[in-house]
């Protein structure tokens, strides 16, 4: 890991941001035999939210050369989601599904699993620096990266091509001033860990659980085991129902757990091993992923919400798709970006969406909790669910948004 600056370095790519998506493009650059330069403003380990992986993201971790760091890091296994509203409970196993690919994965603690990543890209030979922030950005054929380090040294990168993976840091689109309007209400969580002391048997540690509030169909938890005996707990809601002063955040928290009954009965007084946070406003948007010498991944251009825990699977897609495109671009081809990256990057993700949405309209509650459900629909659902959200062969990646609400209908006529 590099510490030093000097006046003006000259790089094929330079990255902002060390997390997921920066850590899996700068390994399959450096794979490529491209020059990488990843700047990142924090020092790794730093907590992230975001802990529980889908299987799509796993073929990416293989090919980017993590998945043994991964694997033997003893993250918690993963095998699918488990959905739970008052009485009702339907399970989901991620092996069993219409796509074809990595059917399992981990919930990992994202401190932990993204120093992991970033350390294989250095051992790949990018130039990591941690401490280093960028402070302006002048895009077009040869772009220059103004960087200040903690010592207060400026430095000047020249580069090829920059690559924001800044995720909530959104350093592009706030620097070139990218930013578009959502279609996403303004949503906020709140979450911790607590030591969950859960005794074996009494829930399936190996998926995530997604719990509706038994009032408010547009309030969920979620609750993921991690290894070691601890899980992640948070709740999402529109952003004014856990407007409450910083003081009363724990309490918040604690007494929305013990008004859902699968969750006070696991977790409903297991110790707080943090204090509650809050993040708001995390839904975002921009006019378009790319531009002159840049492009913008994972959610520094557009993240949803978390409820299909979406966003690291679109991180690293973005980060392969942008990958793939670049070097075609950096080999002296002339690349439509829109149509390499963007437009394929967005179908996914309009996949997702179209599930999002129908999640809080309780439209895909409805779905997921029917009980006579066709195995094979079933199975297509599963997929979305796993992150195979760009596989077009499943119906329900083609044309999500009709064949979602002609199978609500089919749901709604019982």
């Amino acid at each position: 890991m590099s510490t030093h600056s000097s006046k003006r370095t000259t790089v094929d790519v330079v990255i902002i941001g060390a997390g997921p998506a920066g850590a899996v493009a700068a390994a399959l650059l450096r794979k490529a035999g491209r020059s990488v330069l990843v700047l990142e403003r924090q020092h790794f380990p730093r907590f992230s939210i975001g802990e529980s992986l889908l299987p799509q993201s796993m073929a990416y971790l293989e090919e980017a050369g993590m998945l043994r760091a991964v694997v033997e890091a003893g993250f918690q296994y993963k095998n699918g989601a488990h959905f739970v509203y008052r009485d009702q409970s339907s399970a989901f196993d991620f092996r069993d599904k219409h796509s074809p690919g990595w059917g399992t994965t981990y919930q990992v603690e994202r401190a932990v699993f993204d120093d992991i990543l970033i350390r294989c890209a250095a051992e790949q030979g990018a130039d990591v620096r941690f401490g280093h922030t960028v402070r302006a950005v002048h895009t077009g054929a040869t772009p220059l990266v103004d960087v200040i380090d903690e010592a207060d040294h400026a430095y000047q990168i020249e580069a090829r091509f920059v690559f924001d993976a800044s995720g909530f840091g959104r350093v592009l689109p706030r620097l070139l001033n990218l930013e578009a309007p959502t279609r996403m209400p303004t949503r906020a969580a709140i979450f911790t860990h607590v030591q969950d002391g859960i005794p074996a048997g009494m829930t399936d540690r190996n998926k995530i659980c997604v719990a509706t509030h038994p009032e408010h169909r547009d309030v969920w938890f979620w609750m993921i085991p991690l290894a070691g005996g601890r899980s992640s707990v948070g709740c999402v809601a529109e952003a004014s129902f856990l407007d409450v002063p910083d003081a009363e955040r724990d309490a918040k928290l604690r007494a929305l757990i013990q008004q859902e009954p699968t969750l006070n009965r696991l977790i409903g007084n297991a110790p707080f091993l943090m204090p509650v946070r809050h993040i708001g406003g995390y839904a975002a948007n921009v006019e378009r992923l790319h531009g002159p010498g840049y492009a913008l991944l994972g959610n520094a251009g557009e993240f949803l919400d978390p409820v299909f825990s979406s966003g690291v699977t679109i991180a690293l897609r973005s980060a392969h798709l942008a990958v793939q495109t670049l070097n075609r671009h950096l080999d002296g081809e002339q690349v439509d970006w829109s149509a390499a990256y963007d437009v394929p990057l967005r179908k996914g993700i309009d996949t997702f969406r179209a599930f999002v949405e129908r999640w809080y309209s309780g439209a895909l509650q409805d779905i997921i909790f029917y009980p006579e459900q066709t195995p094979s629909i079933r199975r297509m659902i599963s997929a979305v669910l796993a992150g195979y959200a760009w596989d077009e062969t499943n119906p329900y990646v083609a044309d999500p948004v009709r064949r979602l609400n002609a199978l609500h209908e089919v749901c709604m006529q019982r």
